[in-house]
């Protein structure tokens, strides 16, 4: 056990981490789990890039939770941000003009590329792509809307539709005029591909063949994370997205970048699209959905940035949708103090370098020793270990869609060491906040190489 900040009672937050599981399995639901099945673990406090669990142990966060906590916990201006708004006004109707929302649309759209001036501002990321697709719908008089396999949009009835795992199967009725597609993945290609530049061709040429059997007059919109996040941070290849930025002008669709993982600072950007700007100049999506790194996560937030042309679609048309806590003030009080903060910290150079310098390095080392790793991948603060039982046939550690006793026991090693990690199916995400510092991102690699050969006890 370790001291908990602030010099807070160690035994008074043990005790009610304690309380708080009781009332948990008691009364609580929880998503995405068989609730008989599940334990969770008490988080009784947080600073930085730690977390504390219910005995008191410290954790170095690998996860930043769901991959949203940009600033790490507690940064004391975004904190205190919110307590400054909350003395002043907490809360307002979104009909009414307020400073924090309008300050945090500013900060945003200086931020985004090209003319995407306007943000409307939603509840998180599920609903941001909801409401990008219905503008996308109003804007072109289409419907079909296409988005790729390998691939995580939200919960919300069309969000999970658009989704491309596995997590759709049990709500996906197949009449929400979602088309799925295959892109690129090099590791796992469907293309038979042997490079990445055949890999973005035939990924091309498979959307091309998509748009135009589907009808190109019916299709609304694409959607694509810029870098897909929990499906695996596949890196797009060179290429990629500016050839998909090219179909969708050649055929009249609206491009969506979700960036709801992606962006603010997580792949070393403040939006991973940037990654994809070209000699030719920049890739620009007609709009941009984000929310988790936004504001960090510490009060529920999310939005669309719209470009010029789809907004004058709605300057004398209204449009048909609002949410009551749109762009309430304590969420964008939170997102102006964290841009703010990530700006005056150089908290989104300091992922880029931390990716460079240190995670990607010591991923490519530990390729090098572990046969359970197949593959490493990544940029900035967003990298992801593919894990497999055998390196040649690539058969993975944990099946697609599932988990397995050999992810369970690294995950219990990485936890036993102090290092709370972040996996999905048979992969770890090395994901911590963009303000890391080197010493902790060595510190938490050191932990999950040692965790990682109990996953090499599973290989053939």
């Amino acid at each position: 056990m370790t001291g908990l900040p602030g010099g807070a009672s160690l035994e008074a937050a043990v005790a009610d981490g304690a309380r708080a599981h009781r009332l948990d399995r008691a009364h609580v639901f929880h998503s995405w789990s068989a609730q008989a099945q599940i334990d969770p673990m008490p988080i009784i406090a947080a600073e930085g890039s730690y977390v504390w669990d219910g005995e008191g142990n410290r954790l170095l966060d690998f996860s930043s939770q769901l991959v949203n906590t940009n600033v790490g916990h507690q940064h004391p201006a975004v904190v205190a941000a919110i307590a400054e708004q909350a003395a002043t006004l907490c809360t307002i109707a979104p009909q009414y003009a307020n400073g924090a929302r309008s300050e945090a649309a500013r900060l945003i759209a200086e931020r985004t590329p090209g003319d995407l001036n306007k943000v409307f501002f939603t509840n998180g990321g599920a609903d941001a792509n909801e409401h990008a697709v219905r503008m996308a719908r109003l804007h072109t008089g289409r419907h079909k809307v296409l988005s790729r396999y390998r691939s995580y949009h939200g919960g919300t009835d069309l969000a999970i539709n658009l989704t491309g795992d596995p997590r759709r199967f049990a709500s996906d009725r197949s009449a929400a005029g979602v088309i799925h597609f295959d892109g690129p993945f090099l590791y796992r290609s469907v293309f038979h591909s042997e490079t990445q530049e055949q890999e973005c061709e035939r990924a091309l040429e498979e959307l091309r063949r998509v748009i135009e059997l589907e009808g190109p007059s019916t299709i609304a919109a694409v959607v694509l994370e810029s870098i897909p996040g929990t499906a695996g941070i596949m890196i797009p290849p060179p290429g990629y997205l500016a050839g998909v930025r090219e179909l969708c002008t050649e055929f009249g669709i609206v491009m969506i970048a979700d960036e709801v993982m992606a962006g603010f600072g997580r792949a070393g950007r403040w939006f991973a699209v940037e990654h994809a700007d070209t000699a030719a100049g920049p890739v620009i999506p007609d709009l941009i959905t984000f929310a988790k790194g936004v504001n960090s996560g510490y009060v529920p937030l999310g939005g669309v940035a719209i470009g010029e042309r789809i907004a004058a679609t709605f300057a004398d048309r209204p449009y048909p949708g609002g949410l009551t806590y749109s762009g309430h003030p304590l969420a964008t009080a939170a997102a102006v103090a964290t841009i703010e903060a990530m700006e005056s910290e150089d908290m989104v150079g300091n992922a880029s370098r931390i990716g460079a310098d240190v995670i990607g390095p010591a991923l490519v080392e530990m390729a090098a020793k572990h046969p359970s790793i197949g593959e490493v991948r990544g940029t900035g603060v967003f990298w992801a270990i593919e894990l497999v039982r055998d390196r040649a046939t690539r058969e993975p550690l944990a099946p697609y869609g599932g988990s397995s006793p050999a992810m369970t026991e690294t995950l219990a090693a990485c936890k036993k060491g102090g290092l709370l990690p972040f996996a999905n199916f048979n992969r770890i995400h090395v994901v911590p906040p963009c303000n890391v510092s080197a010493a902790e991102a060595r510190e938490g690699l050191e932990i999950l190489d040692d965790a990682l050969s109990t996953a090499d006890a599973h290989t053939v």
